[in-house]
């Protein structure tokens, strides 16, 4: 049996009009230090996001959402982000911002397969 590794997860926020504070959980980006992974999982409800506000936008807030998974994923095409170390995107993915676009809180756990926390943790807060 594997030992249990540390993670940091962030659950991924739609906001869609700022000054509400409203917001929709839309996905989940996590790390794990010890194994270097880096993975976004983004399960969005537009629906729901529509519910809070009718006029969104959801083809950007779509191509924002996969531009956390490209970036997670390191590819090239997503400008010099992509190319930082898995830690430094995680952080700047993370970092506090006002958008409509926003993270929770890191939080932290222990897991033995982090693409299972992720599923997991997506399921709990997202879907």
């Amino acid at each position: 049996m594997r030992a249990a590794e540390v993670y940091d997860y962030a659950v991924v926020r739609v906001v869609p009009r700022v000054e509400r504070e409203e917001f929709v959980n839309a996905g989940v980006i996590l790390s794990c230090q010890k194994s270097g992974f880096l993975q976004a999982a983004i399960a969005l409800d537009e629906a729901r996001l529509l519910a809070l506000d009718p006029a969104a936008d959801v083809d950007t807030v779509r191509r924002h959402l996969a531009a956390i998974v490209a970036i997670c994923a390191g590819e090239p095409g997503c400008g010099p982000i992509a190319r930082l170390h898995y830690r430094a995107r995680f952080h700047w993915l993370t970092a506090r911002r006002s958008a409509i676009i926003q993270t929770s809180p890191v939080h932290t756990g222990l897991c033995t397969d982090a693409e299972a926390a992720l599923a997991h943790i997506l399921k709990k807060m997202v879907l």
